[in-house]
C-alpha cells in the first residue's frame, strides 16, 4: 500500500509533464497559424497598396479630365463669339437686302408710273392722231413716200409720223410696214420724244429682228438713250449693235460713238 502511494505521486508528475510537451500536430497548427498570419499581413499590404495606386489613378484621371473639361469649355467660348460674330454679319446682310428690296421696289414703282405716263401720251397722240385728216395718197407707196418725204427732207417730223401711222393702220402687212415703223420712230427722234423712241425702235428689233431696219433702229435707241442722259444703256444697247450686227454701217457707227463716248470715272 505503501508502494502505491510512492507511485502514484511520481504518475502524476510524468503526466503533467508529459503536458507541457507540444505534440507534432501542436507544432504544425502553430506554423499554420502563422502561415495565417503572414499571408493576412501581406493581403492587408496588398490592399493598402491597391488602394493607393487606385487613388493615384483616380487623381490623375481626374486632373485629364479637368483639362480635358477646360478645354472644351475654351473651344466652346471660341464657337460662341464665333455664333456671335456670323449672327452679327447676318442681322447686317438682313438690314442691308431689307434696304436693297425697298430701293428695288421704289424704283420698279417709278418705272412703272413712267411707263403708264408714256402709255397714256401715247394713247392720247394715237387717238387725236385718228380725229386728224390724212392726205389722200392713191397707193400704199405713195402715202409712205410722203411721210418720208417729210421727215427726212422737210423735217416735219410731227406730220410725217402721222402719215407713216396712216400708212401702218391702213396697211399693217406691206412689205413697207417695218420701215414705216422705223420711220415713226424717227419723227419722235426728230421732236425730242426720246421716250417715245424708245418705245418704237424697241417694236421694230422685238417683231422684226432680222429684218435690214433692227440694226438702224437699235442704234437709235442707243442714241435716244443718250439724249436722256442715261449713258450706261446707252452704252449697252450700242454695244449690241457691234455684237449683233457686226458687218453693218450701223456697228461701224456705233464703235465710232462708244470711242467718242468717255467711260464714266
Amino acid at each position: 500500500m505503501d508502494g502505491w502511494k510512492r507511485v502514484i505521486p511520481v504518475l502524476v508528475l510524468v503526466g503533467s509533464v508529459a503536458g507541457c510537451i507540444p505534440t507534432q500536430r501542436d507544432l504544425r497548427m502553430e506554423q499554420d497559424l502563422e502561415e495565417m498570419k503572414r499571408r493576412l499581413a501581406q493581403s492587408e499590404r496588398s490592399v493598402v497598396t491597391l488602394r493607393q495606386d487606385r487613388s493615384d489613378t483616380t487623381s490623375e484621371r481626374l486632373e485629364l479630365l479637368a483639362k480635358q473639361q477646360a478645354e472644351i469649355q475654351a473651344g466652346l467660348d471660341t464657337l460662341r463669339v464665333e455664333a456671335q460674330s456670323v449672327n452679327g454679319r447676318l442681322e447686317d446682310m438682313a438690314q442691308m437686302n431689307a434696304r436693297l428690296r425697298e430701293d428695288l421696289s421704289l424704283v420698279q414703282d417709278d418705272l412703272s408710273l413712267k411707263v403708264s405716263a408714256l402709255e397714256e401720251r401715247l394713247s392720247r397722240l394715237e387717238e387725236a392722231q385718228a380725229t386728224r385728216p390724212v392726205s389722200p395718197a392713191a397707193t400704199p407707196e405713195a402715202l409712205y413716200h410722203q411721210g418720208l418725204e417729210l421727215i427726212q427732207k422737210e423735217g416735219a417730223f410731227n406730220r410725217g409720223r402721222e402719215q407713216m401711222e396712216t400708212f401702218l393702220k391702213r396697211y399693217p402687212g406691206h412689205e413697207l410696214a417695218v420701215n414705216a415703223t422705223y420711220w415713226v420712230g424717227e419723227a419722235y427722234f426728230g421732236e425730242k420724244k426720246y421716250e417715245n423712241a424708245i418705245l418704237q425702235f424697241q417694236e421694230v428689233v422685238q417683231k422684226h429682228g432680222s429684218h435690214p431696219k433692227a440694226a438702224a433702229a437699235l442704234l437709235k435707241q442707243g442714241l435716244a438713250f443718250k439724249a436722256l442722259g442715261d449713258d450706261k444703256n446707252a452704252r449697252v444697247i450700242l454695244q449690241q449693235v457691234v455684237e449683233r450686227f457686226p458687218k453693218t454701217e450701223e456697228a461701224k457707227k456705233a464703235s465710232e460713238r462708244l470711242g467718242e463716248w468717255k467711260e464714266p470715272s
